[in-house]
Order: structure tokens, then sequence, then C-alpha cells
């Protein structure tokens, strides 16, 4: 059998065409209507299946693929990390270079109500490439080594929502100033600062960045946030969660599995009275997991066919090692779907402390940037491991993921 596998620059074309969501009751090619509501009825302990549409209908290729992901992203915003308003109408910059750190500013909102936040950029000590640099968006600031030649945008995303571990932040930051008592959370705040910025550099000649080659990165807290981010924004190549636990990597069901096991972990009960991460609906949920019509492996799902790679550490139990395996093995059989396994990464180690990086882990990184940054496509990216150090509980696949993964090339 011949298979034929897209280009990069294709998929990437496939994926920015994609997560700009069908509207609702529009038909796929096999005639199903895809409707994208908030909620629908259901109840199963096991991870849900990502290859069926709402309403049991198999997926089978990816124009069906299409429909699901604007399913998933609608209720993942509408059960979890709410609201995710579209771009303004006003959209404006400013770049101030000063050798080789810059402050960018972003002025975004509507007429006579605009916010504005100031992002810093350091640069390469190298000659600019002909089609710019490619960028690195670091939530509150970058933990991880990079290579030479890449730009580094430090993004101050608790600026634009607060997270400050107290139920009084809710609500408080500039993209709330900007839009009030909206149903939104941190994390789609966040993600809105990120596409913003990324509108900015779009309408910015003089930063010289390569804008179909941008990365977006962090850890624990920031972890979660770039995770979300790579999943709603389609103009980045690359994401690269790490650790970031429940809310990021992990799944809901199996933090739980965990907890009910005797491990201490953080599982969603915990988690929406540690910050406000996320949307006060989630709350009605935390004690009734099985509701949830998805889990994070589909979050993670809606970041294909574009690049993933995210890290976990086991020396760190409360990060849900088990769950966070589970988890990037269901998300992994959406990129086996689309014929793309090694544009999926997980590294879980131990033996280091939270958010620092070993530089045994360089080699799965650079290789991930190598292929999605810095134009080196066949840079083998086959890196999917784990130490298997669960504290004792049992990871059973064929329990948790019981889907037969389809093939739509």
């Amino acid at each position: 059998m011949t298979v034929l596998r897209l280009s990069l620059a294709s998929l990437l074309l496939l994926a920015s065409s994609a997560l700009a969501l069908p509207a609702s009751g529009a038909q796929t090619e096999r005639g199903l209507v895809c409707d994208a509501p908030t909620y629908v009825p259901y109840n199963d302990a096991r991870l849900p299946n990502p290859f069926v549409f709402d309403n049991g209908a198999p997926v089978q290729s990816f124009a069906d693929w299409d429909c699901r992901r604007s399913q998933i992203a609608s209720l993942i915003q509408g059960y979890e990390a709410g609201a995710l308003p579209g771009r303004p109408e006003i959209v404006s910059s400013t770049l101030v270079k000063a050798g080789y750190n810059a402050n960018f500013t972003v002025t975004a909102g509507f007429q006579g109500n605009t916010i504005t936040w100031t992002n810093t950029v350091t640069y390469p000590n190298t000659t600019v490439p002909k089609a710019g640099w490619p960028l690195v968006i670091a939530y509150d600031g970058l933990s991880i080594p990079l290579p030479p030649g890449i730009a580094v945008l430090t993004y101050p995303n608790s600026l634009i929502a607060e997270q400050n571990s107290s139920p009084a932040s809710r609500g408080v930051g500039l993209f709330f100033d900007l839009y009030g008592n909206v149903s939104a959370s941190s994390m789609t705040a966040w993600v809105w600062g990120v596409s913003r910025v990324i509108d900015a550099l779009e309408e910015n000649d003089s930063a010289n960045f390569n804008l179909a080659k941008i990365a977006v990165t962090g850890c624990s807290r920031d972890g979660k946030g770039a995770l979300m981010a790579g999943a709603f924004e389609p103009r980045i190549a690359l994401t690269i969660p790490q650790e970031s636990g429940s809310g990021g990597d992990t799944c809901w069901r199996l933090s739980k599995y965990e907890q009910d096991s005797g491990d201490d972990v953080q599982q969603a009960t915990e988690i929406v009275q540690e910050n406000v991460w996320f949307s006060t609906n989630f709350d009605n949920y935390v004690y009734n997991i099985s509701e949830l019509p998805y889990d994070h492996h589909f979050l993670a799902g809606l970041v294909a066919p574009r690049g993933l790679l995210s890290y976990e550490n086991t020396d760190v139990e409360w990060l849900s090692p088990l769950s966070a395996y589970g988890c990037m093995t269901a998300a992994h059989t959406i990129y086996q779907a689309m014929g793309i396994p090694d544009y999926h990464g997980f590294v879980q180690v131990g033996n280091h402390s939270h958010c620092a990086f070993p530089a045994y882990l360089e080699d799965s990184l650079f290789a991930f940037i190598d292929k999605f940054l810095l134009d080196e496509p066949n840079t083998n990216t086959n890196y999917f491991s784990t130490n298997g150090v669960f504290n004792g509980t049992v990871w059973d696949p064929s329990y948790w993921i019981n889907w037969a993964t389809p093939s739509f090339w």
C-alpha cells in the first residue's frame, strides 16, 4: 500500500483552515450536520472516544475531523475554559528596540475602550534570516533552553488575567477591563492575548519574525496556558507545555483514578479551589467528571496536525504522572489517525526539580524545534516515553482507550 504523507506546510494550511471553525449547522462531505453545542448529555468513567461526533456517528476523514474539532472546541469552552472572544476591531502595536532587546507593546479593543500591555523581546545575536527569525512565545518567561537563531517574546499573561491563588482574582486583569464580566477564565483570556500578539505582529513588519514559525511554551500553570493556546490558536506551529499537570496534559478522569488509588495528585476537585484558571461552570462537574463529554486528550488533539511536545516529571507526584502518560497516549491516537505520530512527542522522566530542564532532554526538544521552527522537516521526532514511575498505580490502556483508531490519510 502506498502511503501519502502530507507535507508540513500542507498540514499547517489544513490546520489553519480547520480551526476557523465550521458554522453550526454546516454539513460535512458526508452530509452530517456540524452542530457544535456547548453541552451534550454524557456519562462514562472511561476516556471518551475522540473519533465519534456528538451524535455518535463515526469520524472517518480529515473533513469529518474539521467538524469534530469545532465540537470539541465548543465543549471545552462550555464546560471548562469559558468563552474565547475573537479579534476586536482595534489591534495595533509599537516596537522599540535597544540592541538585541525590544519592547513590543500591543493595544487592543474597541473605540473608546482599549487595553495596552508590553511584551519583552530578546533577539538572537545573528544575522536575521531572509524569512525572519523563528519566535518562541514564553508565558511569564522562558524555562527551556533554545538553540541559536530563535527569538523569544516574554508574554506577561498574569497582566491579561490574574491568577494569584485567591478567588478574589477572578475577573481581574486587562482582558476583563475590556470585556467586563464575561463567561471567560484566565485560560481563555490568556489565549485571547496570545492571539492579539500574533495579530499585531502580522501588521508590524519591523519585528522581523517568521510568523509561520511560532512556538508557545510555559511551565506548570503556564504550561496549562501554553497547551490551551496551542489548541485554540492555529498560527502556532509548535506547542511545548512543560510539567503542566492537571488542567494541562493530564486527563481529569485519570487524575481522579490516581487519587482514588491512593496517590496524592492534583485532581479537578482541588484545582478549582486552588486558582481561577477555569470557568465557574467547571465547578458543576468536578465531582461528576464522568459527565464530561471530553477529556484533555481532546484538548491536545485540537493542536493536531501541528507540532506538540510535552514534558512531565514523575518526581512531582501531584503532577499526576500516570494521568499525563495515559492522557497523552490517548491523544496520540489522533496524530496516528492523521498519519503523523512523530508530530506528537511526550517525555516523562524524574530526578529533577519542578520546572527544571535537564540537559539530557535537549535532544528531543531541539529535534522538534528543528522540524517545526528551523525548516529541517526530515528530523527524527519519534520521542514518546515514560519512566513508568506511577507510585504503584496500574495503567491499563485496554480499559481506558477502548476505541479503534481510524485512518484519515
